[in-house]
């Protein structure tokens, strides 16, 4: 890994100091390329991607970076084919999500790998010398504090998971001790597909005071149905992303997907820059947004005019 960070040094200096005889700067030779993965297709995983582009292309080094994305359509082994591939073709490879980020590491061990969009580096077994990233573990004292904060009297909270997704089920614990310090009773429901998810929302009509959802594939799959559900219920929902305040929860805080990818951008280039990787360690998503949406804080009655002074995005 310290001979592809000194070629791209010295690639670099050469561009510094260039000469008419020397070869420009858009050739193969002086050209800087990122392999770039992510598990499927997915509005939130795009953002995180645009943000890694943004950070690099905005870079001392983006003239020089090309980005080459393969998407592995929800297919853990073509995941793992992809990171032969960019092994043989890149100079380093950034994974979006944790199952590629997993494929990466247990295909690649001598160039540098950089993951994001992963919210339990350690749990998933991350953590290679060549690998390093940024997790976007969800805030979930905040969102626990936003919930105490609107709806005070709730006492409460419903929540459904997929327990066939690791990622979802250390999140609701997580969520479920922190929720326990401030007082409130998490009534959780397991879910193995979409189709249960109607059934498990049926046992909150009356049971719980207000609803949460937390990152989790199937939750997202089937948002819809679990707003209306709460509608039909007059059960307020908060959301762990901002995707759910635009689809009908009353409220959010979570991390911002772009911003997850800026920040892991930002790190690629301090590599490229001369940090080694043992001095980049894995860090969590800086930024912390809280969206309302409009229309549902009219519903639940909640004043939404000095949170928009203090700069809390409020969607129309």
């Amino acid at each position: 890994m310290k001979k592809i960070l000194a070629g791209l040094m010295v690639a670099a200096a050469l561009t510094g100091c260039a000469s008419k005889e020397e070869k420009p700067l858009d050739s193969t030779e002086n050209k800087i390329k990122i392999g770039v993965t992510q598990i499927v297709e997915h509005p939130s995983l795009d953002q995180i991607r645009q943000g890694v582009e943004d950070a690099v292309r905005e870079s001392q080094f983006g003239e020089r970076v090309v980005f080459d994305f393969q998407n592995a359509q929800g297919d853990f082994v073509t995941a793992q084919s992809i990171a032969e591939q960019f092994d043989r073709t890149t100079d380093m490879m950034v994974a979006i999500t944790t199952p590629s980020a997993q494929a990466a590491q247990n295909k690649i061990s001598d160039k540098p790998v950089f993951f994001t969009g992963v919210t339990n580096p350690a749990g998933a077994g991350l953590g290679a010398e060549n690998v390093t990233g940024i997790s976007d573990m969800s805030p979930v004292e905040d969102q626990v504090k936003l919930i105490v904060d609107l709806l005070p009297e709730a006492r409460r909270v419903g929540t459904v998971y997929n327990t066939g997704e690791a990622n979802s089920v250390f999140l609701t614990e997580e969520f479920t001790k922190a929720a326990n310090e401030y007082g409130l009773e998490v009534v959780a429901r397991g879910v193995t597909n979409v189709n249960e998810v109607a059934t498990a929302m049926d046992t909150f009509k009356g049971n719980v005071d207000v609803i949460y959802t937390t990152k989790d594939n199937t939750v997202a799959s089937a948002y819809s149905l679990i707003v209306s559900k709460a509608d039909e219920g007059k059960i307020p929902v908060i959301g762990a992303t901002r995707d759910f305040t635009e689809m009908g929860a009353l409220a959010s805080a979570g991390t911002s997907e772009y911003d997850a990818g800026y920040q892991t951008g930002q790190m690629i280039v301090r590599y490229l820059a001369g940090e080694e990787m043992t001095n980049l360690p894995i860090e969590n998503v800086e930024n912390i947004e809280v969206t309302f949406n409009a229309e549902k804080a009219k519903i639940y009655s909640v004043n939404t005019e000095d949170m928009e002074k203090n700069g809390v995005e409020i969607i129309k």
